[in-house]
């Protein structure tokens, strides 16, 4: 009994770690406004929506790899699933648990075009250095 309290305790811990550690992740990239060019290949308008994180993850696929991004990307995206699944499940019991996964799968997607807009301006830079030779 008491093995069975401390690995649910446990495992209550790592999951409040990691939604501590990945809201820092993509409170970091509120700040930074998305890109002409990424609102121009992506059809945002105004905001980043959750039903915008898809498209911008296909998109950033097509893209060169920017490694020091690949594993905020990775775990923005586990992050992102997780609140879709507490979406789905918790979404008739509390309306506002569902309203705070939407904005923060919205924040998700913010993310993922602030780093589509970063790997646009690195392959800009590589085509100018090529055009340069």
């Amino acid at each position: 009994m008491m093995a069975a309290f401390i690995l649910a305790f446990s495992l209550l811990t790592l999951l409040m770690f990691f939604v501590s550690y990945c809201r820092s992740l993509t409170a970091s990239s509120l700040h930074t406004s998305i890109s002409e060019d990424v609102r121009d290949v992506t059809g945002i308008q105004v905001r980043a929506a959750g039903r915008d994180y898809a498209r911008v993850m296909q998109i950033l696929q097509l893209c060169p790899d920017r490694p020091e991004d690949r594993s905020s990307l990775q775990i923005v995206g586990a992050y992102f699933s997780f609140l879709n699944l507490l979406e789905q499940g918790f979404a008739r019991i509390s309306p506002s648990l569902r309203t705070w996964a939407e904005e923060e799968r919205a924040s998700c997607a913010h993310f993922a075009a602030v780093a589509l807009g970063r790997r646009i301006a690195l392959n800009r830079e590589l085509l100018a250095q090529q055009v340069e030779l």
